[in-house]
């Protein structure tokens, strides 16, 4: 089975490198000291301190396997390749929201560094998905839980 390509902007690029490297370079020494701490306090087997160091080690450890399988599996998404026709990955949204008559700007990402709370949305989101490929000027509607939402595209920019 292959493995998901993971789309990347350079900045998301940059981001998932850097926590790669603070986990390996920081992290695990962080949690390796708390470890040894912990078996200094004598019997581990009723060692609540070394349980919780143990437990962060194999999160810390899961998260740079994934972290490694996502960089591995990455295509970055260069401002070059943003076409400014039509929604793609990369390109900043502007959409009004016609029931509200709201103007929202997005991000369209991947998946790997989608952050609702900073307008980066992920292309398989489903204001993402909706908004993909269409052009400036188009109506879109997006199913969501509360409902139908229509969005216009006011706008596409790098």
């Amino acid at each position: 089975m292959s493995e998901k390509e993971v789309l990347l902007t350079p900045d998301g690029l940059k981001r998932l490198e850097e926590e790669l490297e603070n986990l390996k370079s920081v992290k695990r020494r962080e949690v390796a000291e708390r470890i040894k701490v912990a078996i200094g306090y004598g019997d581990i087997s009723e060692n609540s301190e070394y349980e919780d160091a143990k437990n962060e080690q194999a999160f810390i450890e899961g998260r740079i396997i994934t972290l490694e399988k996502m960089l591995r599996n990455a295509r970055i998404i260069n401002n070059d390749e943003i076409d400014l026709d039509t929604v793609s990955i990369g390109s900043t949204v502007v959409v009004e929201d016609k029931e509200f008559d709201e103007i929202v700007e997005y991000t369209i990402v991947g998946t790997a560094e989608s952050d609702p709370l900073k307008n980066k949305i992920s292309n398989e989101s489903p204001v993402g998905r909706a908004i993909i490929g269409k052009k400036k000027g188009a109506i879109v509607e997006v199913s969501v839980p509360a409902g139908i939402i229509q969005y216009k595209i006011v706008d596409i920019k790098k």
